[in-house]
């Protein structure tokens, strides 16, 4: 829709469906006819395979409605199912709470994506990361800009550090995209980091949304957390 809005009246071919099959070489009404007969059909995307919608109003399981991967809800995280930006979302108390669930994916196998609504947090805080691992989306511990610690193994690895907060209380979907070559970390389907990478360092661990690697004091975010998705494809931004 919102495509179709920014192209509104030009001859451009990706929005140009209707009349059915070929268009009328012009964005119009008719786009939006024919737009309109799919806006409830079931999408079904293979590579989505995981998606925590956080939507839950009450018990200890965040339940995953791509997989087989439902989560434990630890600490007394609290469901919030009218507060979230996509319905509801889990409140996190930045002490002891997080979302625990076992294996998703491993890095190292090709590209992925991660993507998350947060609002909230502080440096030092980690959104999603691997137990023992990577903290695959997180806070720098002094300035609070979104960063990432997937890296290669190589000596001249690096975590990745964008120049971007988003821990002033609005709501932000915040990114890591792994595309084969390349990490970048995106805001709000902006890109804010990037570089070269040829690989990213195999796991074969769980995942914890909500704290650190080590589950360290300091590492657990403070916040609302909503609509976790992980695909085994590079999403773009």
């Amino acid at each position: 829709m919102c495509i179709i809005v920014d192209h509104w009246g030009e001859n451009y071919s990706l929005c140009d469906i209707g009349p059915t099959p070929l268009g009328d070489g012009i964005v119009d009404v008719q786009d939006l006819i024919v737009l309109a007969e799919h806006l409830f059909e079931n999408v079904n995307d293979p590579t989505l395979i995981a998606h925590w919608a956080l939507d839950e109003a009450s018990g200890d399981v965040a339940y995953d409605s791509a997989g087989l991967n439902d989560g434990t809800v630890h600490g007394g995280a609290v469901w919030l199912p009218d507060t979230g930006k996509l319905n509801g979302a889990l409140q996190l108390d930045g002490v002891d709470d997080y979302v625990s669930m076992g294996f998703v994916l491993n890095p190292a196998e090709g590209p992925f994506s991660v993507l998350v609504w947060v609002q909230g947090g502080a440096p030092g805080q980690a959104i999603i990361s691997e137990p023992g691992g990577s903290d695959w989306l997180s806070l720098d511990p002094l300035t609070g800009h979104l960063m990432t610690e997937l890296r290669g193994g190589g000596r001249n690895s690096s975590v990745l550090v964008a120049e971007t907060t988003v821990t002033d209380g609005n709501w932000y979907r915040i990114g890591f995209v792994w595309d084969g070559s390349h990490r970048l970390l995106c805001v709000d389907g902006v890109a804010v980091a990037e570089d070269m990478q040829d690989a990213s360092k195999g796991q074969f661990s769980s995942l914890y949304i909500g704290t650190g690697r080590d589950v360290a004091p300091g590492t657990y975010f403070s916040g609302l957390i909503d609509d976790v998705r992980i695909y085994n494809r590079a999403v773009k931004p």
